[in-house]
């Protein structure tokens, strides 16, 4: 840990003050009320880009929670300093998705295993072919088991992290579709934080719920979004 590079361009917290697992919802907003609502003892680490983190105690561990903003770039930058500058060891991203295949249903949970992409983030780090962005087994062994103690509807496999959130209107069918090859859901940064992960040892999962379905147009009200992001949230940090 580059201690002597904190605070960073991007994160105000000090050494010691963010905890080895640290949960990464996208919105620094729901960051703000998983402290609130879950964690004790709580103290904000930071407000640069008004980008919120805390740290805290969950059941008595210490567990930290940042938003990462939207896309590959910007989860890029966040996961990179909390795993090079501020040593953290399990990063897990807490968001929602939209369902590619009719048997993913909204509310379900998805724990992405392999995250395909649109994105060129991981061809920017110069391997000489395409690196398949893969989770934590230790971590999603951990999350699968907390699931099913639960009895909580989930789905475990690959997501596509995609660089656009409206699709063009228009687009020309060329072959194979990401649902043909069994991609469950769609978000916008399991991939980024998966390649920055493993390029520097640490553990990473992406843990979602279904906020929508692509394929029969049902959503979810603010209400059920709610309850839904409990469920995830009570999974998630179990692996505190």
């Amino acid at each position: 840990m580059a201690t002597s590079n904190t605070p960073t361009p991007h994160i105000e917290a000090r050494e010691g003050e963010i905890a080895r697992t640290i949960l990464l919802p996208g919105d620094p907003l729901r960051a703000k009320y998983i402290a609130d609502n879950f964690m004790e003892d709580v103290k904000q680490f930071n407000g640069t880009r008004n980008m919120l983190g805390y740290t805290g105690t969950y059941q008595g561990r210490p567990v930290s929670v940042m938003g990462t903003g939207m896309g590959c770039p910007s989860i890029g930058i966040y996961s990179y300093e909390l795993i090079h500058f501020y040593g953290c060891k399990n990063l897990i991203r807490v968001g929602t998705a939209g369902a590619l295949l009719e048997s993913v249903h909204v509310r379900d949970l998805v724990f992405a295993m392999g995250a395909c992409t649109t994105s060129n983030f991981v061809r920017l780090m110069g391997l000489p072919g395409d690196y398949a962005p893969v989770c934590s087994f230790e971590l999603l062994e951990k999350a699968v088991a907390a699931a099913r103690e639960k009895g909580l509807n989930f789905h475990v496999g690959n997501v596509l992290s995609s660089d656009m959130f409206y699709a063009p209107e228009k687009q020309v069918r060329g072959g194979m579709t990401w649902a043909d090859m069994g991609v469950l859901a769609v978000e916008m940064e399991a991939a980024a934080l998966y390649a920055n992960a493993a390029a520097a040892g640490a553990n990473a999962l992406t843990i979602l719920t279904i906020s929508d379905s692509m394929v029969t147009g049902e959503a979810t009200g603010a209400q059920e979004r709610q309850t839904s992001f409990t469920q995830m949230m009570e999974v998630a940090l179990s692996l505190a």
